[in-house]
């Protein structure tokens, strides 16, 4: 692997236009100002995948499912799984530095015939995949916030579905009016991020390494060995129960491709997106394996977890910090899941711009503006705040049909990683694709070649994982339907093309023939296209 820079730009004024000259030789009209700095965009990409608060919200998952060793071991082995699939996704996205980030480099990867398809599918698997994440990860910080206060009170408490929904839709609508900022105030908001992510973590780490009693710390064999592998699935056998702890890392460890959203906001997006998102992914899934070891160290009896709160983590931060301390570092736990809802919106409006910007939305371009004022898409900023709140609303009617629809997250998104890496390589000799690598470049020897296959058999394993309900028998309540929802969108997507919307969408289009803006009277909006490219 190799990242060399063979830019001759010395000052920040010609970087910026070695960066817009490389969108333009896309086909695409520079519409962003470039704010976010390499300690940004490292900040961003830690932000979103969250690792303490990520892993709160999931350590549940692998230590009631398979036991103590299968949360240990099966991080582990996940994250250099993602490895493989971080290193991929960055090659790529050093080659495409768009906003568009993968969806826009799949239509690029494909012959001529096959790009409208392959765009709308992986820009429909992505954007719906982005959507639910935030929706979900907004809905287990309204949970992390509910189970402090149950904590705090000492358990007399009554917690209602009504004070969860309520408290997940004004956080949302809160994030949305912060997306609302200008770039240069989200660089600098987004540069902090990452102490309180890391920082959070390692004080955890060390503050219950310094309350628990050696005596009361569990053997190597409880965390590693045989003695943690307790199957508590009511049916499935042990070798699919330990699997399951393979739900919290690829849970955690997802959405890399946010950084490569924002890269029209990068300086030297070439260089600094997929270096961030290299050392985001190998810095999460490090520091995640110690942060799950120390918890299930001193986690005390299994038998009771995850509590009166529902969250095995804060548990086991109570039972050795004491309530207070437990819940002053709580704080912060919850303030690095705000954090991945705060940069996951803003992604996620990003790909929603781009996917308008192409005409893939039946909007007209309407949201593939940016505003005058900000430089941003706040049209696409509030639309997707808007679809984000949507599946927490459905939990009032149906908790079932609201975890379904977060179901989503993992399984679409690692199926929009997967497909332009997979196409990558089996065109990789056609005329109609010229894949220009960008300064993060694997090559075409083993180590390339490794790492893209190993992804991609990776992806294909876990998402069958993924599939499974986690408990038996299974009922209406433990139903996984991730599956079901997943091939339902693609079935959607593709029957919606073949109705209607091959008419306005023929994958991404250049607008570099149509960057004028529009006139005062059409409002405060810059409008980057105003209709598809006719061939």
């Amino acid at each position: 692997m190799k990242i060399d820079d063979h830019s001759p730009a010395s000052t920040i004024v010609s970087t910026y236009s070695d960066d817009d000259r490389e969108l333009e030789a896309m086909g695409y009209v520079p519409s962003f100002k470039r704010e976010f700095s390499n300690l940004a965009t490292i900040s961003f990409a830690f932000s979103i995948m969250g690792l303490c608060s990520s892993i709160a919200t999931t350590f549940n998952t692998p230590l009631l499912l398979g036991g103590p060793a299968s949360v240990t071991w099966c991080w582990i082995l996940g994250a250099c799984m993602c490895f493989t699939l971080g290193a991929s996704i960055a090659e790529i996205v050093s080659a495409y530095p768009t906003c568009g980030g993968l969806y826009t480099a799949s239509a690029q990867l494909t012959p001529r015939k096959h790009r409208a398809r392959v765009g709308w599918l992986v820009g429909w698997l992505n954007i719906l995949g982005q959507i639910a994440g935030i929706s979900s990860t907004e809905y287990g910080l309204s949970n992390m916030i509910w189970a402090a206060v149950v904590v705090g009170k000492n358990e007399n408490y009554t917690l209602t579905q009504g004070k969860i929904v309520g408290l997940f839709a004004g956080l949302l609508i809160f994030h949305g009016i912060l997306n609302s900022l200008a770039t240069r105030h989200l660089a600098f908001l987004t540069k902090g991020f990452v102490f309180v992510n890391l920082g959070a973590t390692f004080v955890i780490i060390v503050v219950l390494l310094a309350t628990t009693p050696r005596s009361e710390m569990h053997p190597a064999s409880y965390v590693f060995g045989s003695d943690g592998i307790v199957n508590q699935t009511g049916g499935w056998n042990t070798g699919i129960a330990f699997l399951f702890g393979l739900l919290s890392v690829q849970w955690t460890m997802t959405d890399y491709d946010a950084t490569a959203h924002i890269s029209e906001e990068v300086k030297r997006a070439a260089y600094a997106a997929p270096s961030a998102i290299f050392i985001a992914v190998i810095g999460t899934g490090l520091i995640g394996w110690l942060l799950n070891i120390i918890l299930v160290l001193c986690s005390g009896p299994l038998e009771n977890l995850p509590g009166a709160s529902n969250s095995a983590m804060l548990e086991i931060m109570v039972l050795r910090m004491g309530k207070p301390a437990a819940l002053a570092l709580w704080f912060f736990v919850c303030l690095t899941a705000f954090f991945v809802v705060q940069t996951a919106l803003q992604a996620a409006s990003r790909t929603i711009y781009a996917f308008s910007r192409d005409h893939g939305l039946p909007d007209a371009g309407y949201f593939g503006q940016t505003s005058r004022f900000t430089h941003t898409p706040l049209r696409a900023i509030w639309c997707t705040t808007i679809l984000s709140i949507i599946p927490g609303l459905l939990a009032l009617a149906s908790l079932i049909a609201a975890n379904a629809i977060f179901s989503l997250t993992a399984m679409a998104l690692d199926l929009s990683y997967v497909i332009p890496i997979f196409l990558r390589r089996v065109f990789h000799s056609h005329p109609e694709v010229s894949f220009k690598p960008g300064p993060f470049y694997m090559g075409d020897g083993w180590l390339g070649w490794s790492c893209n296959v190993i992804c991609i058999a990776w992806t294909v394993f876990v998402c069958v994982i993924f599939s499974f309900p986690t408990v038996l028998p299974v009922t209406k309540e433990d139903m996984n339907y991730a599956s079901v929802i997943t091939v339902g969108v693609i079935v959607l997507a593709f029957a919606w093309y073949a109705l209607g919307a091959h008419k306005h969408y023929v994958g991404p289009q250049s607008n570099l023939h149509k960057a004028e803006t529009q006139d005062d009277s059409e409002g405060d909006f810059t409008s980057s296209q105003d209709g598809p490219e006719k061939n």
